[in-house]
Protein backbone atom coordinates (compact mmCIF):
# COMPACT_ATOMS: atom_id res chain seq x y z
CA UNK A 1 0.00 0.00 0.00
CA UNK A 2 1.69 3.04 -1.13
CA UNK A 3 2.38 5.94 1.08
CA UNK A 4 1.14 3.91 4.29
CA UNK A 5 3.40 3.81 7.48
CA UNK A 6 2.55 1.44 10.32
CA UNK A 7 4.53 2.75 13.31
CA UNK A 8 5.84 -0.19 15.98
CA UNK A 9 3.41 -0.29 18.99
CA UNK A 10 6.57 -0.10 20.85
CA UNK A 11 7.59 3.65 19.73
CA UNK A 12 4.69 5.11 20.49
CA UNK A 13 3.89 7.77 23.06
CA UNK A 14 2.66 7.13 26.50
CA UNK A 15 -1.22 7.11 25.81
CA UNK A 16 -3.55 9.85 27.31
CA UNK A 17 -6.53 10.08 28.62
CA UNK A 18 -8.32 10.12 25.43
CA UNK A 19 -6.06 7.70 23.77
CA UNK A 20 -6.84 5.27 26.92
CA UNK A 21 -10.85 5.59 26.15
CA UNK A 22 -10.58 5.27 22.54
CA UNK A 23 -9.21 1.90 23.33
CA UNK A 24 -11.31 1.13 25.85
CA UNK A 25 -13.97 1.77 22.83
CA UNK A 26 -12.72 -0.47 20.43
CA UNK A 27 -12.37 -3.05 23.24
CA UNK A 28 -15.97 -3.91 23.00
CA UNK A 29 -15.59 -4.62 19.31
CA UNK A 30 -12.58 -6.28 19.41
CA UNK A 31 -13.53 -9.03 21.24
CA UNK A 32 -17.21 -9.05 19.75
CA UNK A 33 -15.23 -9.68 16.33
CA UNK A 34 -13.02 -11.64 17.36
CA UNK A 35 -14.61 -14.84 16.75
CA UNK A 36 -14.53 -13.54 12.92
CA UNK A 37 -11.50 -12.70 13.04
CA UNK A 38 -9.20 -15.56 14.81
CA UNK A 39 -6.22 -15.15 13.08
CA UNK A 40 -4.97 -12.12 12.84
CA UNK A 41 -2.68 -12.80 14.80
CA UNK A 42 -2.03 -16.82 14.29
CA UNK A 43 -1.47 -18.51 17.81
CA UNK A 44 -0.36 -22.01 18.66
CA UNK A 45 -2.24 -24.72 19.57
CA UNK A 46 -1.47 -24.24 22.91
CA UNK A 47 -2.39 -20.81 23.83
CA UNK A 48 -5.74 -20.54 25.21
CA UNK A 49 -8.78 -18.88 23.22
CA UNK A 50 -9.73 -15.42 23.45
CA UNK A 51 -13.56 -16.24 22.83
CA UNK A 52 -15.24 -18.94 24.63
CA UNK A 53 -18.06 -20.06 22.85
CA UNK A 54 -20.63 -22.58 24.20
CA UNK A 55 -20.60 -26.23 22.62
CA UNK A 56 -23.57 -24.86 20.19
CA UNK A 57 -22.59 -21.93 19.00
CA UNK A 58 -22.44 -21.63 15.00
CA UNK A 59 -20.41 -19.48 12.76
CA UNK A 60 -23.05 -19.26 9.67
CA UNK A 61 -25.07 -16.84 9.50
CA UNK A 62 -28.21 -18.15 8.51
CA UNK A 63 -27.98 -21.42 10.89
CA UNK A 64 -27.23 -18.49 13.41
CA UNK A 65 -30.38 -16.49 12.66
CA UNK A 66 -32.22 -19.34 12.82
CA UNK A 67 -31.87 -20.38 15.54
CA UNK A 68 -31.84 -16.91 16.92
CA UNK A 69 -35.52 -16.22 15.88
CA UNK A 70 -36.75 -19.59 16.94
CA UNK A 71 -35.73 -18.77 20.49
CA UNK A 72 -37.81 -16.46 22.72
CA UNK A 73 -37.21 -13.06 23.10
CA UNK A 74 -35.20 -12.03 26.26
CA UNK A 75 -37.48 -9.86 28.68
CA UNK A 76 -37.19 -6.11 28.44
CA UNK A 77 -35.46 -5.03 31.22
CA UNK A 78 -37.42 -3.19 33.88
CA UNK A 79 -37.20 0.66 33.92
CA UNK A 80 -34.07 1.90 36.36
CA UNK A 81 -34.29 5.17 38.22
CA UNK A 82 -32.63 7.07 36.06
CA UNK A 83 -32.62 10.60 37.90
CA UNK A 84 -30.46 13.35 36.43
CA UNK A 85 -28.34 10.92 34.14
CA UNK A 86 -27.08 13.17 31.37
CA UNK A 87 -25.61 15.19 34.29
CA UNK A 88 -24.35 12.23 36.17
CA UNK A 89 -22.62 10.72 33.25
CA UNK A 90 -21.24 13.50 32.01
CA UNK A 91 -19.57 14.57 35.22
CA UNK A 92 -17.98 10.89 35.41
CA UNK A 93 -16.90 10.77 31.73
CA UNK A 94 -15.00 14.24 31.85
CA UNK A 95 -13.68 13.29 34.99
CA UNK A 96 -12.11 10.81 33.72
CA UNK A 97 -11.22 12.16 30.77
CA UNK A 98 -9.22 15.02 32.31
CA UNK A 99 -7.91 12.50 34.67
CA UNK A 100 -9.50 13.86 37.98
CA UNK A 101 -11.09 10.35 38.64
CA UNK A 102 -9.69 7.57 40.21
CA UNK A 103 -11.20 5.08 38.50
CA UNK A 104 -9.35 3.26 35.59
CA UNK A 105 -10.51 2.54 32.22
CA UNK A 106 -12.59 -0.89 31.53
CA UNK A 107 -9.33 -1.70 29.71
CA UNK A 108 -7.60 -1.60 32.72
CA UNK A 109 -10.19 -2.09 35.06
CA UNK A 110 -12.10 -5.54 34.07
CA UNK A 111 -15.32 -6.00 32.15
CA UNK A 112 -16.29 -3.92 29.68
CA UNK A 113 -19.82 -2.63 30.89
CA UNK A 114 -22.28 -2.28 27.97
CA UNK A 115 -25.63 -0.66 28.04
CA UNK A 116 -27.72 -2.01 25.08
CA UNK A 117 -30.48 0.55 23.84
CA UNK A 118 -33.73 -1.43 23.32
CA UNK A 119 -35.05 -0.47 20.33
CA UNK A 120 -38.59 -0.66 18.72
CA UNK A 121 -39.45 -4.72 17.85
CA UNK A 122 -39.32 -3.45 14.12
CA UNK A 123 -35.99 -2.29 13.89
CA UNK A 124 -34.73 -5.92 15.43
CA UNK A 125 -36.57 -8.91 15.59
CA UNK A 126 -39.10 -7.86 12.97
CA UNK A 127 -36.36 -6.45 10.14
CA UNK A 128 -34.37 -9.97 10.94
CA UNK A 129 -37.41 -12.15 10.61
CA UNK A 130 -38.04 -10.01 6.85
CA UNK A 131 -35.26 -11.10 5.54
CA UNK A 132 -34.75 -14.49 6.71
CA UNK A 133 -37.98 -15.07 5.20
CA UNK A 134 -37.01 -12.97 1.49
CA UNK A 135 -33.62 -13.58 1.40
CA UNK A 136 -34.08 -16.87 -0.75
CA UNK A 137 -36.31 -14.31 -3.28
CA UNK A 138 -33.31 -12.12 -4.01
CA UNK A 139 -30.83 -14.47 -5.13
CA UNK A 140 -30.19 -12.52 -8.46
CA UNK A 141 -29.94 -8.63 -6.89
CA UNK A 142 -26.23 -8.41 -7.00
CA UNK A 143 -24.54 -6.79 -10.00
CA UNK A 144 -22.50 -10.06 -9.99
CA UNK A 145 -24.92 -12.86 -9.45
CA UNK A 146 -23.96 -13.18 -6.18
CA UNK A 147 -26.76 -14.37 -3.83
CA UNK A 148 -27.55 -11.37 -1.58
CA UNK A 149 -27.14 -13.28 1.57
CA UNK A 150 -23.52 -13.81 0.78
CA UNK A 151 -23.16 -10.23 0.59
CA UNK A 152 -25.15 -9.80 3.66
CA UNK A 153 -23.14 -12.03 5.31
CA UNK A 154 -20.00 -10.06 4.62
CA UNK A 155 -21.49 -7.03 6.40
CA UNK A 156 -23.34 -8.72 9.13
CA UNK A 157 -20.68 -8.02 12.51
CA UNK A 158 -23.99 -5.67 13.79
CA UNK A 159 -26.00 -8.28 13.88
CA UNK A 160 -23.47 -10.95 15.90
CA UNK A 161 -22.87 -7.88 18.21
CA UNK A 162 -26.49 -7.63 18.97
CA UNK A 163 -27.28 -11.03 19.40
CA UNK A 164 -24.57 -11.92 21.50
CA UNK A 165 -25.10 -8.66 23.89
CA UNK A 166 -28.66 -9.41 24.52
CA UNK A 167 -28.04 -13.25 24.89
CA UNK A 168 -28.54 -15.08 28.28
CA UNK A 169 -25.36 -15.09 30.38
CA UNK A 170 -25.17 -19.18 29.81
CA UNK A 171 -24.79 -18.76 25.72
CA UNK A 172 -22.83 -15.65 25.72
CA UNK A 173 -20.02 -16.22 22.96
CA UNK A 174 -17.44 -13.88 25.31
CA UNK A 175 -17.15 -13.69 29.13
CA UNK A 176 -15.30 -10.86 29.40
CA UNK A 177 -17.94 -8.26 27.80
CA UNK A 178 -21.05 -7.66 30.47
CA UNK A 179 -24.14 -6.29 29.49
CA UNK A 180 -25.50 -3.75 32.29
CA UNK A 181 -29.33 -2.41 33.07
CA UNK A 182 -28.40 0.95 34.11
CA UNK A 183 -26.89 3.50 32.34
CA UNK A 184 -24.84 5.39 34.58
CA UNK A 185 -23.00 1.67 35.43
CA UNK A 186 -21.74 1.13 31.53
CA UNK A 187 -18.42 2.33 29.65
CA UNK A 188 -20.35 2.09 26.52
CA UNK A 189 -23.52 2.45 25.09
CA UNK A 190 -24.62 0.41 22.15
CA UNK A 191 -27.67 1.38 19.72
CA UNK A 192 -28.57 -1.72 17.60
CA UNK A 193 -28.80 -1.08 13.88
CA UNK A 194 -28.58 -3.37 11.00
CA UNK A 195 -27.20 -1.27 8.07
CA UNK A 196 -26.83 -3.55 5.52
CA UNK A 197 -29.92 -5.81 5.93
CA UNK A 198 -31.83 -2.60 6.36
CA UNK A 199 -30.73 -1.72 2.64
CA UNK A 200 -31.09 -4.97 0.95
CA UNK A 201 -35.07 -4.99 2.31
CA UNK A 202 -35.38 -1.89 0.60
CA UNK A 203 -37.80 -2.04 -2.46
CA UNK A 204 -36.03 0.44 -4.26
CA UNK A 205 -32.50 1.35 -3.31
CA UNK A 206 -32.52 5.00 -2.20
CA UNK A 207 -29.02 5.75 -2.81
CA UNK A 208 -29.20 4.69 -6.60
CA UNK A 209 -32.38 7.09 -6.91
CA UNK A 210 -31.65 10.15 -9.37
CA UNK A 211 -34.29 12.35 -7.31
CA UNK A 212 -32.38 12.30 -4.30
CA UNK A 213 -28.99 13.33 -6.65
CA UNK A 214 -28.80 16.01 -4.40
CA UNK A 215 -27.96 14.81 -1.42
CA UNK A 216 -26.57 11.79 -2.56
CA UNK A 217 -23.37 10.48 -1.43
CA UNK A 218 -20.90 7.95 -2.98
CA UNK A 219 -21.06 4.53 -1.02
CA UNK A 220 -17.40 4.32 -1.95
CA UNK A 221 -14.60 6.05 -0.61
CA UNK A 222 -16.40 8.01 1.63
CA UNK A 223 -14.08 9.52 3.65
CA UNK A 224 -12.94 11.59 0.85
CA UNK A 225 -16.27 13.53 1.71
CA UNK A 226 -15.68 14.71 4.75
CA UNK A 227 -14.44 18.04 5.60
CA UNK A 228 -11.23 18.33 8.76
CA UNK A 229 -13.27 17.53 12.30
CA UNK A 230 -16.17 15.94 10.63
CA UNK A 231 -14.38 13.05 11.28
CA UNK A 232 -13.17 12.06 14.73
CA UNK A 233 -10.36 9.08 14.03
CA UNK A 234 -9.91 8.26 17.89
CA UNK A 235 -13.11 7.16 18.28
CA UNK A 236 -13.91 6.24 15.20
CA UNK A 237 -13.51 2.31 14.76
CA UNK A 238 -13.26 0.20 11.56
CA UNK A 239 -14.30 -2.97 11.74
CA UNK A 240 -13.24 -6.36 9.75
CA UNK A 241 -15.09 -7.73 7.12
CA UNK A 242 -16.86 -10.96 7.95
CA UNK A 243 -14.73 -13.68 6.17
CA UNK A 244 -16.28 -15.46 3.29
CA UNK A 245 -14.40 -18.23 3.40
CA UNK A 246 -14.36 -21.15 6.12
CA UNK A 247 -12.07 -20.45 9.11
CA UNK A 248 -8.61 -22.30 8.57
CA UNK A 249 -7.65 -23.19 12.26
CA UNK A 250 -4.42 -23.88 13.89
CA UNK A 251 -4.40 -27.27 13.00
CA UNK A 252 -5.44 -27.13 9.41
CA UNK A 253 -2.71 -24.76 8.94
CA UNK A 254 -0.05 -27.43 10.28
CA UNK A 255 -1.86 -29.62 7.87
CA UNK A 256 -2.10 -27.11 4.78
CA UNK A 257 1.40 -26.06 5.01
CA UNK A 258 3.55 -28.51 3.14
CA UNK A 259 0.57 -28.57 0.74
CA UNK A 260 0.96 -24.37 -0.08
CA UNK A 261 2.74 -24.66 -3.72
CA UNK A 262 1.81 -21.59 -5.07
CA UNK A 263 3.42 -18.78 -4.49
CA UNK A 264 0.95 -15.43 -5.19
CA UNK A 265 -2.83 -16.27 -5.59
CA UNK A 266 -5.70 -14.11 -6.85
CA UNK A 267 -9.25 -15.01 -7.68
CA UNK A 268 -11.74 -12.32 -8.28
CA UNK A 269 -12.55 -9.35 -10.57
CA UNK A 270 -9.85 -8.64 -12.75
CA UNK A 271 -11.30 -5.86 -14.40
CA UNK A 272 -12.57 -2.91 -11.34
CA UNK A 273 -13.40 0.90 -11.75
CA UNK A 274 -11.69 3.66 -8.97
CA UNK A 275 -8.96 2.50 -7.08
CA UNK A 276 -9.53 -1.09 -8.71
CA UNK A 277 -7.98 -0.10 -11.57
CA UNK A 278 -4.49 -1.29 -10.30
CA UNK A 279 -6.11 -5.11 -11.26
CA UNK A 280 -5.46 -5.18 -14.74
CA UNK A 281 -2.50 -3.60 -14.27
CA UNK A 282 -1.19 -6.66 -11.79
CA UNK A 283 -2.89 -8.57 -14.26
CA UNK A 284 -0.17 -7.73 -16.97
CA UNK A 285 2.43 -8.08 -15.09
CA UNK A 286 1.43 -11.33 -13.40
CA UNK A 287 -0.69 -14.17 -15.76
CA UNK A 288 1.52 -16.44 -16.56
CA UNK A 289 4.71 -16.02 -14.34
CA UNK A 290 5.15 -19.51 -12.92
CA UNK A 291 3.84 -20.38 -9.38
CA UNK A 292 1.98 -17.17 -9.66
CA UNK A 293 -2.10 -17.72 -10.24
CA UNK A 294 -4.12 -15.16 -11.30
CA UNK A 295 -7.89 -16.08 -11.79
CA UNK A 296 -11.44 -14.87 -12.82
CA UNK A 297 -13.44 -15.11 -9.68
CA UNK A 298 -16.88 -16.46 -10.07
CA UNK A 299 -20.04 -16.14 -7.68
CA UNK A 300 -22.03 -18.47 -5.43
CA UNK A 301 -21.03 -21.80 -3.37
CA UNK A 302 -18.31 -22.77 -6.47
CA UNK A 303 -16.65 -19.82 -6.12
CA UNK A 304 -16.38 -20.18 -2.94
CA UNK A 305 -14.75 -23.33 -2.68
CA UNK A 306 -12.71 -22.44 -5.13
CA UNK A 307 -11.12 -19.48 -3.61
CA UNK A 308 -10.85 -20.59 -0.38
CA UNK A 309 -8.94 -24.12 -1.76
CA UNK A 310 -6.47 -21.51 -3.92
CA UNK A 311 -5.67 -19.86 -0.41
CA UNK A 312 -5.16 -22.86 1.87
CA UNK A 313 -2.43 -24.02 -1.17
CA UNK A 314 -0.77 -20.40 -1.65
CA UNK A 315 1.96 -18.93 0.37
CA UNK A 316 1.03 -15.42 -0.40
CA UNK A 317 -2.67 -13.88 -1.44
CA UNK A 318 -3.15 -10.64 -3.13
CA UNK A 319 -5.52 -8.33 -2.48
CA UNK A 320 -5.55 -4.94 -4.71
CA UNK A 321 -8.11 -1.96 -4.46
CA UNK A 322 -11.99 -2.65 -6.08
CA UNK A 323 -14.92 -0.77 -5.84
CA UNK A 324 -13.05 -0.05 -2.63
CA UNK A 325 -9.62 0.21 -1.09
CA UNK A 326 -10.54 -2.85 0.69
CA UNK A 327 -12.60 -6.08 0.14
CA UNK A 328 -13.48 -9.25 2.22
CA UNK A 329 -10.64 -10.79 0.31
CA UNK A 330 -8.21 -9.48 3.03
CA UNK A 331 -9.89 -11.14 6.13
CA UNK A 332 -10.70 -13.89 3.78
CA UNK A 333 -6.88 -14.19 3.41
CA UNK A 334 -5.89 -14.09 6.55
CA UNK A 335 -8.25 -16.82 7.88
CA UNK A 336 -6.81 -18.77 5.40
CA UNK A 337 -3.68 -18.22 6.67
CA UNK A 338 -2.49 -17.27 3.24
CA UNK A 339 -0.28 -13.77 3.68
CA UNK A 340 -2.20 -11.09 2.78
CA UNK A 341 0.03 -8.49 0.05
CA UNK A 342 -2.02 -5.62 -0.07
CA UNK A 343 -1.90 -2.95 -2.96
CA UNK A 344 -4.11 -0.04 -2.13
CA UNK A 345 -3.30 3.81 -1.46
CA UNK A 346 -6.01 4.54 0.64
CA UNK A 347 -7.25 1.62 3.16
CA UNK A 348 -7.61 2.25 6.15
CA UNK A 349 -7.69 -1.35 8.58
CA UNK A 350 -9.68 -2.45 11.21
CA UNK A 351 -7.79 -1.39 15.04
CA UNK A 352 -4.70 -0.33 13.46
CA UNK A 353 -4.30 2.26 16.05
CA UNK A 354 -3.58 -1.79 18.09
CA UNK A 355 -2.68 -4.16 15.85
CA UNK A 356 0.64 -3.91 14.18
CA UNK A 357 -0.10 -5.33 10.87
CA UNK A 358 3.64 -5.97 9.70
CA UNK A 359 3.36 -9.28 11.92
CA UNK A 360 0.54 -10.39 9.44
CA UNK A 361 0.79 -8.78 5.80
CA UNK A 362 2.82 -7.35 2.96
CA UNK A 363 1.65 -3.58 2.18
Amino acid sequence: MAGKQFPSLAHTRPASASSRRAIAVAALLILLAASYFLLLLPSSPRSAPAVLASPSATTSFLASLDHFLAAPHPSASSAAPLGDLDDAIRAQEEARFYGESDSAWPAAAGPLRVYVYEMPIKFTYDLLRLFRNSYHQTDNLTSNGSPVHRLIEQHSIDYWLWADLIAPESQRLLKNVIRVQRQEEADIFYVPFFTTISYFLLEKQECKALYRVWVHLSRFNFQKVYKPGQVYLEKDVILPYVPNVDLCDSKCVLETQSKRNILLFFRGRLKRNAGGKIRSKLVAELKGVEDIVIEEGSAGAIGKVAAQDGMRKSLFCLSPAGDTPSSARLFDAIVSGCIPVVVSDELELPFEGILDYRKVLIV
